[in-house]
């Protein structure tokens, strides 16, 4: 798909319908669900900016690889992706085995076969949330403090799109 004619509504595809993200190999790899994102374009090149908390387990994959796919679904994938993908984690359990998804090895990254949309992305930057920045009305997201240091920041350029 020609990456200028993705549409999409801004304020709902990641709020609503949510996203999978996915980095690693075929052989080793993690996805999880997101709900904060957007997409845009900064230094003239089309881009999602991704918000991860550092104590999941796929923030360790993302870390580590350059490459990593944002994936969107049907409505009759939330359960999916909200009950395994969205509370699970990949150290205790395996969520493809658990979810029934089948995967797809990508030439860099992974997706899987029931996304009917899936952004192929290369990471540009990455910066750790400071705390002391946060806006006060922003504060009710991390009510008993726990949460920090919280999300990452990561801004990936979409170099292809399925």
């Amino acid at each position: 798909m020609d990456i200028k004619a993705f549409a999409s509504h801004p304020f709902t595809k990641f709020d609503k319908d949510w996203a999978l993200v996915t980095a690693g190999t075929k052989e080793d790899f993690n996805t999880m669900t997101v709900s904060w994102g957007s997409m845009g374009t900064i230094w003239h090149r089309p881009v999602v900016f991704l918000f991860i908390k550092p104590t999941r387990y796929t923030s360790e994959f993302v870390a580590r690889h350059e490459e990593i796919t944002v994936s969107f679904y049907d409505e009759k994938y939330h359960r999916e992706m909200g009950m395994i993908f969205g509370r699970q984690s990949g150290r205790d359990i395996d969520k493809v085995k658990e979810s029934g998804f089948t995967v797809k090895a990508l030439d860099k990254g992974v997706t899987y076969e029931e996304a009917k949309e899936t952004l192929i992305c290369r990471k540009l930057y990455t910066q750790q949330m400071n705390r002391d920045d946060f806006p006060e009305e922003a504060m009710k997201f991390y009510p008993d403090g726990k949460e920090f240091p919280a999300h990452v920041f990561i801004i990936a350029e979409v170099v292809e799109i399925l």
